[in-house]
């Protein structure tokens, strides 16, 4: 990617525009995936377009944390080629993504999707399943995305948590509100207790809940419906009644506290022509991951948390 000019002055044209020391892949702690496909969709397509708005949205996040009153960008965050997509195969695309990712994986790094289409998810699960086989995963969504088929294909974006099930992970969703009867029957023969939109609105104890459901190793998936549409037009399926930000962000730094955060993706951005609300928003949860995964001891206290780092010995336990 070749620099962007913002007035007179030339933007590195990576996430959040940073020079070559600090997004230099090889030193880099954290790489940004971008993953433009948005093959599945079934209302409203147009997320393929998201990866690359969020990373020109991020050229514009101010670097310092002003709730952590830090800078966290100097672990380096590298920016990779996008993930070329396959539109005549939903399956070859998850086996795509997956190649990919498992290389991000194996190289150590704190692996951060940026979608596109829900369906990525799986792979990406997959890939840092290589590395930590015990994984919970933290689903922050309208949707449950729990049909085991849609529209012909298993790797339907509506069907992406049923094959992260698959796969062995513990789900913990947050925010649903829209389901369909099977998908319901299914989350009660599977254990799968979500935390509804209503409940985090209407409960105190919802967070702790959320914490408490997920194991010592979680990857997070943010699905951008999972706010309130007031927060996030952008997407292909808006839902009424959801999360704010500073829900959102309140539940990510309680879960980057508690527990060994090892990957994380944002999905579902379409942006919407003349406004950049929900790239932004998606760019400002990409750093909030960064920051609260770097300052995690520290938040903590002295609860003796793991650290955060995703490299080291696999755990196949």
């Amino acid at each position: 990617m070749g620099p962007k000019a913002v007035g007179m002055s030339q933007v590195p044209d990576n996430f959040l525009g940073l020079d070559e020391k600090y997004s230099d892949y090889g030193a880099a702690r954290y790489a940004v995936l971008p993953v433009p496909y948005d093959a599945t969709t079934c209302y409203a397509s147009g997320t393929r377009d998201g990866p690359r708005a969020v990373i020109t949205a991020s050229q514009q996040v101010e670097w310092f944390d002003e709730e952590l009153e830090d800078e966290y960008f100097e672990a380096g965050i590298a920016t990779r080629d996008p993930v070329e997509p396959d539109l005549n195969s939903p399956e070859r695309m998850h086996q795509r993504v997956f190649d990919v990712a498992r290389h991000i994986v194996k190289d150590g790094k704190f692996l951060i999707g940026l979608g596109g289409e829900h369906s990525i998810t799986s792979g990406l699960v997959r890939a840092v399943m290589t590395h930590r086989r015990r994984l919970s995963v933290l689903q922050i969504d309208a949707h449950a995305d729990l049909r085991d088929s849609y529209q012909g294909t298993a790797y339907s974006h509506a069907c992406v948590m049923r094959r992260v099930h698959d796969l062995g992970a513990t789900l913990v969703p947050v925010g649903i509100r829209s389901c369909s009867q099977a998908e319901s029957r299914f989350m009660k023969r599977a254990g799968i207790t979500p935390i509804t939109a209503r409940e985090c609105h209407e409960t105190d104890d919802w967070i702790d809940r959320a914490v408490e459901g997920l194991a010592d190793n979680v990857y997070i998936t943010i699905d951008i419906d999972g706010f309130d549409p007031a927060y996030a037009p952008g997407t292909g399926t808006p839902e009424p009644g959801g999360l704010g930000y500073y829900q959102v962000v309140d539940l990510l730094r309680a879960v980057t506290e508690a527990k060994n955060v090892l990957g994380a993706d944002i999905v579902e951005i379409k942006p919407v022509p003349g406004q950049t609300v929900t790239e932004f928003l998606a760019a400002r949860l990409a750093y909030k991951l960064i920051a609260y995964t770097q300052a995690g001891n520290d938040l903590s206290g002295s609860k003796g948390k793991r650290s955060h780092d995703a490299g080291g010995t696999a755990d196949q336990q």
